[in-house]
């Protein structure tokens, strides 16, 4: 697979094998025990029943975190994400309804990560690792295509509220509210994510027929 990429992109092995490598950690290749990899088989619902486990294991992050107490950097970079979302959607508005991907999802990908982080637990940390291994299933696999700019800006304008209200409850070292929190916007996440690849693959198919 590696060496039929190279010659068809006429390139170095270097970059395919880095590139391969990013797709193993993302988990869209796994490597085969003779050398090589191969496009790693998932459906729609492993990937939902991935993020679900993700949202119980951030559910209980952010509630070590609230009930430890955040220190005032943490609550400061998770306050610097939201103020980076609402002027996403501020942008987005006057333009019309079209995120910025190349920001809200590396920002996105940032507040879970902190959070994750901050709840100073390592076997936890571990564990959500793995299961952001699993392809689309983590916090900054967000798909936005741009093909449906309404119902995108209306998906992404509810996580931003989440990531708000997730933000107040640590602040107010509300533990209980903040873990369910976190496993509703996750629970939206995997409802939004099957509905927009199904949108998607609706229009390659319509592009397909055309």
């Amino acid at each position: 697979m590696e060496l039929q990429v190279v010659d068809e992109l006429g390139v170095s092995r270097t970059p395919i094998r880095l590139a391969f490598e990013e797709l193993e950690r993302q988990g869209f290749l796994e490597r085969l025990p003779t050398r090589g990899f191969r496009v790693r088989g998932i459906s729609p619902d492993d990937i939902a029943d991935a993020i679900d486990v993700r949202g119980n294991l951030e559910g209980m992050a952010a509630r070590l975190l609230a009930q430890r107490g955040a220190g005032d950097g943490v609550i400061e970079e998770l306050q610097m994400c939201v103020r980076e979302g609402r002027e996403l959607l501020r942008e987005a508005k006057g333009n019309r309804h079209l995120i910025d991907a190349s920001r809200w999802v590396p920002m996105n990908g940032k507040f879970h990560s902190i959070l994750v982080a901050a709840a100073g637990n390592q076997v936890l940390q571990a564990a959500i690792d793995l299961v952001g291994k699993n392809p689309l299933a983590g916090p900054a696999s967000l798909t936005l295509s741009g093909d449906f700019p309404q119902l995108e800006f209306k998906l992404i304008e509810r996580a931003q509220e989440d990531h708000e209200d997730v933000l107040a409850g640590i602040v107010a070292r509300d533990g209980a509210l903040v873990e369910l929190l976190m496993k509703e916007h996750a629970r939206r996440s995997r409802d939004n994510k099957r509905r927009l690849l199904e949108g998607v693959r609706q229009v390659m198919q319509d592009r397909h027929v055309a």
